[in-house]
């Protein structure tokens, strides 16, 4: 793992993941079941490129390895988090693609991807600056015609999450931040349970790259 010193963004996500195990935090689900069922209205299947955004520690890889999916990138800022994912999975986590990067500057190519996975991070973004950046990077990394599933907290849903302010948008918001590149064709809400026994509410957005 890199030995770079950390950015104060970074530093922060590494000591959550220091101090807290990955089942402890609030945004914690054994399985991403929403997630999952809108990936699986794309035709996800072995052959689907997919990415996961922000993914660290979950357990989405897990399963889509089960679901028998062979090309899977993982980025996350936080190298504390992708390790616990690369040590859970054992050996098959050599067939995963893990990039410890700051998501707004991480090197994908054009069109790398048919599908773009994104849980709680987009909703971290509150600087118009920051949120296009995000915008274009999806733009890049989305092949034409691939997807984005993108989910974070909707409106009426918490106003902080690690000690961080977010931006709540529902499904058409989150179309609309991720500009005309993409057009959204399906949306879901969530109650997610936290493991302390609190209620967040969730939005998610299905895009299609045009």
């Amino acid at each position: 793992m890199s030995e770079e010193r950390a950015t104060p963004p970074q530093a922060h996500w590494e000591d959550v993941y220091r101090r807290k195990d990955a089942e402890q935090v609030s945004w914690f689900r054994p399985h991403l079941e929403v997630s999952l069922a809108l990936m699986e209205q794309t035709g996800l299947g072995s052959r689907t490129r997919v990415v996961d955004v922000g993914g660290g520690a979950s357990t989405l890889v897990d399963d889509l390895l089960a679901r028998g999916v062979t090309d899977i990138t993982i980025v996350d800022l936080s190298e504390a988090a992708l390790e616990v994912a690369h040590k859970r999975l054992g050996d098959a986590a050599s067939t995963v693609h893990w990039l410890a990067a700051d998501l707004l500057a991480a090197p994908f190519a054009e069109g790398r991807f048919d599908l773009w996975h994104d849980r709680a991070v987009l909703h971290f973004l509150i600087d118009e600056t920051d949120v296009r950046r995000y915008a274009e990077q999806a733009a890049r990394a989305v092949a034409p015609g691939g997807h984005a599933v993108i989910g974070g907290f909707a409106p009426g849903g918490p106003e902080r999450c690690s000690g961080l302010p977010v931006a709540r948008r529902s499904a058409a918001e989150i179309a609309a931040a991720l500009g005309a590149a993409f057009e959204l064709v399906g949306e879901r809400r969530e109650v997610h349970q936290t493991p302390g026994a609190m209620s967040q509410s969730f939005a998610y957005a299905l895009l299609r790259r045009r």
